[in-house]
């Protein structure tokens, strides 16, 4: 396992293509590339990330998904098909950049008493995953609270339906939809392909990587026996630190566990 930084942690910190010698000064192998506008699907802008890449490799991309990725389920064709040119351009940016993984969100709950059907929406996803691979890309599902994949029962129903699909998990998102973040991994097992980390302290809030009471040894123990072999990434809010020497103690508070 390597050891990461998304530059979503970076987010009204730095401009996106400036968050690559941040990560490199705070002793991250890897990263997610988190691009967070129209503009920045562009391939002018994947020219500019990758002149200034610093070395870095590119792991996983993710975009302001809110912006097109609940079109992808619906109804209207044409709605879909409009979404579609966005997901394409996302995906061909994280070609050039040569990421393995799109981390994915779908359909957000926008109505408490709103059902996302899993067996419906995994065919759908096994449709998009389909399109990512013809990029060389893993379309990946992440846990979050206020999205498709809230509670661990959707992705061990829809995961018969998408064979292509793979998960990532976020255990602060695990938190804040209140299941373990056991639940996920177990629904997740051999589909899991990324994992974001943050910590926590005792009363509940988000704290740096190694400055909290998460578990990450077990968390490592874990991942160790599921034979995953991908990142770990920090992923962090700007407003968790004071400065970047605490974004790079926690990369190296990670290395020393699991010995790099």
């Amino acid at each position: 396992m390597k050891v990461g930084i998304s530059t979503a942690t970076f987010f009204l910190k730095e401009l996106t293509e400036d968050t690559f010698s941040v990560i490199r000064h705070c002793g991250g192998d890897i990263c997610e590339v988190f691009l967070t506008t129209y503009s920045e699907y562009e391939p002018s802008f994947i020219d500019l990330l990758l002149d200034r890449l610093e070395g870095i490799e590119v792991y996983s991309v993710h975009s302001l998904n809110t912006q097109f990725e609940p079109q992808l389920f619906n109804a209207a064709a044409r709605t879909r098909a409009d979404a579609e040119v966005l997901y394409r351009k996302v995906l061909e940016a994280g070609r050039r950049l040569g990421a393995k993984v799109y981390t994915f969100h779908g359909i957000p709950h926008l109505k408490k008493n709103a059902v996302i059907d899993p067996v419906t929406s995994g065919k759908r996803l096994e449709e998009l995953g389909k399109i990512a691979k013809e990029y060389g890309i893993t379309l990946c599902l992440e846990n979050v609270h206020w999205a498709m994949f809230s509670e661990p029962s959707f992705f061990e129903i829809a995961k018969d339906y998408c064979p292509s699909v793979g998960a990532v998990i976020d255990v602060k998102q695990a938190r804040q939809s209140e299941y373990d973040w056991r639940d996920y991994l177990a629904a997740m097992g051999d589909r899991l392909k990324n994992v974001h980390l943050s910590d926590v302290d005792e009363r509940g809030n988000i704290t740096m990587v190694g400055k909290g009471i998460f578990p990450f040894e077990e968390l490592i123990s874990r991942l160790e026996h599921m034979g995953y072999d991908g990142p770990l990434l920090i992923e962090q809010y700007a407003k968790n630190y004071a400065d970047y020497g605490e974004v790079a103690s926690s990369v190296q508070y990670l290395k020393n566990l699991i010995g790099g």
